[in-house]
């Protein structure tokens, strides 16, 4: 048994859950997330807790066990608290700003780097060098700050760029002298 697959899912006060067709919806107090499962999959629904079930011992339903059992995991826990992500943006002269619903970053080009909020997420930038992406759907907030950081990866040398608040830049020396 798939030691993540077998731990049961508690639901907390205030979620509703419905699954039919392999269609699982949540809501709760932040929103409504809707996900289709596989359909070999099986969820037994009861008094405050989610069970999910496979079928067989076969390997594609061994792989799915856990999947399905993180993804439900997932969507409870994204409509009672929400997932974020922190970016901190380091280089002499880098900035970012919000204004509107646009994230206007100064990352060293000679244009501005502009980007929408998308649906289902929110963008914070309480300091000049400080990027907070919020929602609940954990693939959509980790997916939008892949893309934020995209713009401009932290480099080796000096670590300059876009990176994730605690994420460990491995430096690189740099030249060294000439060798005669």
């Amino acid at each position: 048994m798939s030691r993540i697959g077998r731990a049961p899912i508690t639901v907390p006060a205030g979620v509703d859950i419905q699954f039919e067709n392999s269609v699982l919806t949540v809501k709760g107090p932040k929103g409504t997330l809707t996900q289709r499962l596989h359909p070999d999959m099986q969820l037994e629904i009861e008094s405050g807790n989610i069970q999910v079930n496979r079928p067989s011992d076969q390997k594609e339903h061994r792989g799915l066990h856990g999947l399905t059992r993180t993804l439900v995991n997932n969507m409870v826990l994204g409509v009672t608290s929400g997932f974020s992500k922190e970016l901190e943006v380091n280089g002499v002269g880098y900035r970012v700003a919000k204004e509107g619903k646009k994230l206007i970053m100064n990352l060293g080009f000679s244009h501005q780097v502009i980007m929408e909020e998308v649906p289902g997420i929110s963008i914070e930038a309480p300091a000049q060098n400080k990027i907070i992406i919020s929602g609940i759907d954990k693939q959509l907030v980790g997916q939008f700050a892949a893309d934020v950081r995209s713009k401009r990866p932290p480099e080796p040398y000096k670590g300059k760029g876009i990176k994730y608040a605690g994420e460990r830049i491995r430096r690189k020396e740099g030249k060294s002298g000439s060798k005669k």
